[in-house]
């Protein structure tokens, strides 16, 4: 099946907020779900709810399977030469096709037409099949530290591993 990377439009607004929940509630570590649908809460309330305004700088975008939505990812501005990759996640029943994949070297492709020379991201250590994708697909890990408590990008008490790629 052929994937479709399309900017965001608002009617995709309930489907990206549904996968956002369902993607962070399957991440919740056991103990911790609590503090996580806090976190969810916050995230949408801050982020998810105002895609466009939040990414009018970078941008966001859906990745569609025969018209079904299938993953999302964004991309906020960092510093003078640099593009942050936000909020990419993939449908858990569409995983493992390569969608990830695809998904990141379309955000490459952005942040290179926005002129900027690296890609960073940050992930949860938690996240092991996302760190194997960006490691396999040439980004260094540059650091490692415990989340900021009470932030709408962070869950407190989650270690976060911070990569990035240099694009040109």
């Amino acid at each position: 099946m052929s994937l479709v990377i399309r900017a965001f439009e608002q009617g995709d607004a309930a489907r990206v907020r549904e996968l956002f929940v369902v993607v962070n509630r399957l991440l919740a570590p056991a103990g911790m779900q609590a503090e996580f649908e806090r976190y969810i809460e916050r995230a949408l309330r801050e982020e998810i709810d105002r895609i466009a305004d939040y990414y009018r700088e970078g941008g966001f975008w859906v990745a569609l399977q025969s018209g079904r939505l299938v993953g999302t990812f964004g991309l906020e501005p960092a510093g003078a030469d640099a593009m942050e990759l936000r909020r990419m996640y993939v449908d858990p029943s569409a995983r493992r096709n390569g969608i990830g994949s695809q998904m990141l070297r379309y955000a490459e492709g952005e942040a290179r037409r926005k002129n900027c020379d690296r890609l960073v991201l940050s992930t949860a250590a938690l996240q092991s099949e996302a760190i194997a994708l960006y490691e396999k697909a040439g980004y260094r890990k540059v650091r490692e530290e415990a989340s900021a408590p009470g932030s709408h990008k962070t869950v407190g008490d989650v270690r976060r591993l911070h990569f990035e790629k240099r694009l040109r």
